[in-house]
């Protein structure tokens, strides 16, 4: 990037944010993600205060014929934030939040992670579906739709977005609402990396005091029985429980099979919900207990580490047959390293219930999401890791739903695994605001939906 196309940002266009290149002071810190495989170097990276940064930032991207990469909380497994030799769109200094216990809202900006939305929030006892990691950024997770414990309770992350402020691929600065621009706003809710950049994201809150949640522990071979069991037990269970399956191993490196629970209620009624759970085995540790919500949000973030190697493979499943439960459990018997993890999410309530047309977010009937998470330390064991989840992952499909989650999508999958996050009918919609809304496809260092 020479000197003067840096200095016509500043002086044209009133950019206030740190510019960087390689030759200056923070640049690697800046564009190092979660992601540890991720090791790129963009030309330029601007780091963004103001709406009125994004948009001379991308006046200088299309000036000068630069790809661009957009980071917000740079927690994404397939490490899009960071471009190579282009412009890196850093909005980690976009940290504002603004909390309306009143109204029962908040506005924050592309910069907060989940820890942080969720302290600014609880202050005042109030919540909204969020990332289970509390070093995830509200940006990505909110896009590409967001499942989180609260799911049950009050549907996905982006069923609760009221409002986006966005600058386009012109960067020209839109409001997307029920009442604004509203094809922009049914897109972004799902696939809105592909339509431009959020400069605020105006949430919906909910009350919340202290969570039962935690984890119950169980030997690996008794997988598949407590599987069988926990498929009967959730039929008929409230929307404020919430589980999850984790194929795990102990600190000290013993295979386990776990459940995190997390009950968003009464606590008497929570401890009635979970009783026949937590008699079942019995399990080998009992973790329940109740917390604050921030620390269910961050129960399992020393599990996934900043700056380790990540590689993912997922799919929606409609039901744990005996056969998958064998498949994972075999699967995770093999893992190459002891911290890999194979994860079910489950998929009930209020997320099933907002209609399928509302927005670009897919994929409302599945009861689970699985995703074989592989973590390692040293890139001399890539090729057996990647090779190890996309194994499981191949023995899985006979048992599971041929469609994704797109925020669970790794660098490697095309288009068509793309079409599967949204369905063929959805993906031709998109193509089309594609068009309308970018269409350079200047936004295309992601799960690309390409204009039509």
């Amino acid at each position: 990037m020479a000197n003067p196309a840096i200095a016509s940002v500043v002086k044209e266009w009133g950019f206030s944010g740190p510019l960087l290149t390689a030759s200056d002071a923070g640049f690697d810190a800046a564009r190092r993600v979660w992601n540890g495989m991720v090791d790129r170097q963009p030309a330029l990276i601007a780091q963004c205060r103001t709406p009125q940064d994004v948009q001379a930032a991308i006046r200088l991207a299309r000036k000068e014929g630069l790809p661009i990469s957009i980071r917000g909380g740079g927690h994404n497994i397939t490490g899009a934030a960071v471009c190579q030799d282009g412009l890196m769109i850093d909005l980690s200094l976009m940290k504002g939040i603004q909390v309306d216990p009143a109204a029962r809202e908040a506005i924050a900006e592309p910069g907060v992670l989940w820890g942080e939305f969720d302290a600014a929030t609880q202050t005042h006892r109030l919540a909204t579906t969020g990332g289970q990691v509390s070093h995830t950024g509200i940006a990505g997770l909110t896009l590409g739709g967001g499942l989180g414990y609260l799911m049950g309770k009050h549907g996905a992350v982006c069923d609760n977005v009221l409002s986006l402020d966005v600058v386009t691929a012109e960067g020209e600065r839109l409001t997307a609402s029920a009442d604004q621009n509203t094809d922009l706003f049914w897109a972004m809710r799902g696939a809105g990396a592909n339509f431009g950049i959020v400069t605020s994201f105006r949430y919906k809150l909910h009350p919340l005091d202290q969570v039962l949640g935690g984890m119950l522990l169980y030997p690996r071979e008794r997988a598949s029985e407590l599987i069988a069991f926990h498929s009967e037990y959730l039929k008929g269970t409230p929307d404020e429980l919430d589980t999850t399956i984790g194929f795990l191993n102990s600190p000290e490196g013993v295979p386990m099979v776990a459940i995190i629970a997390v009950y968003a209620g009464d606590m008497a009624e929570g401890e009635r919900v979970l009783q026949p759970l937590r008699r079942f085995g019995p399990p080998v540790a009992d973790l329940i207990q109740p917390m604050p919500y921030t620390a269910v949000q961050s129960m399992v973030d020393d599990g996934l580490p900043v700056g380790d190697r990540y590689y993912w493979k997922s799919n929606f499943v409609s039901e744990l047959t005996p056969g998958l439960a064998q498949v994972l459990e075999n699967g995770a018997n093999a893992m190459p390293s002891p911290l890999s993890m194979i994860l079910l999410f489950e998929i009930k309530g209020q997320i099933r219930r907002v209609p399928k047309d509302a927005m670009a977010f897919d994929h409302r009937e599945p009861h689970f999401e699985m995703s074989i998470l592989t973590h390692w330390k040293n890139a001399s064991a890539d090729d057996e890791n990647i090779a190890w989840a996309r194994q499981v992952w191949t023995e899985a499909q006979p048992f599971v739903m041929q469609c994704s989650y797109a925020n669970h999508m790794t660098a490697d999958e095309g288009i068509e695994r793309t079409r599967a996050a949204y369905g063929a009918e959805k993906f031709e919609k998109l193509r089309t605001l594609k068009a309308k809304y970018d269409p350079q496809n200047l936004f295309r260092l992601n799960h690309n939906i390409p204009p039509r």
